[in-house]
């Protein structure tokens, strides 16, 4: 679907921001791209969006160089949502702010209002659409704002820290809408500092160090060397950590906190069963 052949990217302030990465992603993806600030992650993902144009190298788009297309063309493939959604909305009600990228795209107003009801359905909205956008709560302006996207009817939907300043609560709930909409064919490009998150949902990720694509492969392969994660300045999930802990006890090292659930409650009734019978 979308291919980045050896990208570089600079200002003219600076040095190389990017330099000579390449990267696919497919339909049907789940990826996360992670990386210390500074990385060239934000950069990696104007230059997707023809926010910037690549310096040297190419970018496809189901197979067509999209050297010509405009943040505009490329949006009427891919949803961006910022890390702060507030700076995207200004219209009066929910359902007007989704309204508003189709409205650019000249669909008719049958369908707009079609892809508005759907957008707010996909994302839990649907009760909340005469609301005024600026008074939802964190999640509630996250969910909008990929509402907003999903209107668009995009192949890729990329998030910016979508889960930072919420709670667990609202974070849970977020993701489960983006595995639901990956689970039905949209591809997901997940921008992240949390790696519980990282760990638990992706499939895939891809970690940017200066500048450079440093890894681009499952997930479970990332987490299985700390030093090649301390290199990068990235952080082992808290799963891994307990549960590298407890491996004389039993239990499997894992990223995820579920799978870390499961072997803590079987661990804990080896326990008490052990201690049954000494006390018998």
């Amino acid at each position: 679907m979308l291919e980045l052949k050896n990208v570089s990217f600079g200002y003219k302030s600076q040095l190389s921001v990017l330099s000579n990465v390449s990267l696919r992603i497919n339909s049907g993806d789940f990826l996360a791209v992670i990386g210390r600030n500074g990385s060239g992650k934000t950069t990696l993902t104007r230059i997707i969006m023809a926010l910037k144009k690549p310096s040297k190298g190419e970018v496809l788009f189901d197979g067509q160089n999209a050297k010509k297309y405009s943040a505009a063309d490329m949006a009427r493939h891919i949803g961006y949502v910022f890390q702060n959604p507030d700076r995207q909305f200004f219209r009066e009600t929910a359902a007007q702010e989704v309204a508003y990228g189709p409205e650019q795209l000249g669909y008719t107003t049958a369908q707009i209002a079609d892809f508005v009801k759907d957008a707010l359905s996909a994302t839990g909205l649907s009760h909340l659409a005469d609301a005024y956008p600026q008074a939802l709560s964190k999640g509630e302006k996250q969910r909008l704002a990929i509402a907003s996207a999903l209107a668009m009817q995009p192949k890729l939907l990329i998030l910016d820290e979508p889960t930072s300043g919420q709670d667990a609560l609202e974070k849970q709930r977020l993701m489960k809408l983006l595995v639901k909409l990956n689970q039905d064919g949209m591809a997901i490009l997940l921008i992240t500092h949390d790696m519980d998150l990282a760990a638990a949902y992706p499939q895939r990720a891809i970690v940017m160090n200066n500048g450079t694509k440093a890894f681009d492969g499952k997930v479970s392969e990332l987490f299985s060397n700390a030093h090649q994660l301390s290199k990068w300045g990235l952080t082992e999930p808290a799963a891994l950590k307990i549960s590298r802990g407890l491996i004389s006890f039993g239990v499997e090292q894992t990223t995820s906190a579920n799978e870390l659930s499961h072997h803590l409650i079987k661990l804990l009734g080896r326990t008490t069963h052990a201690d049954a019978s000494t006390a018998n």
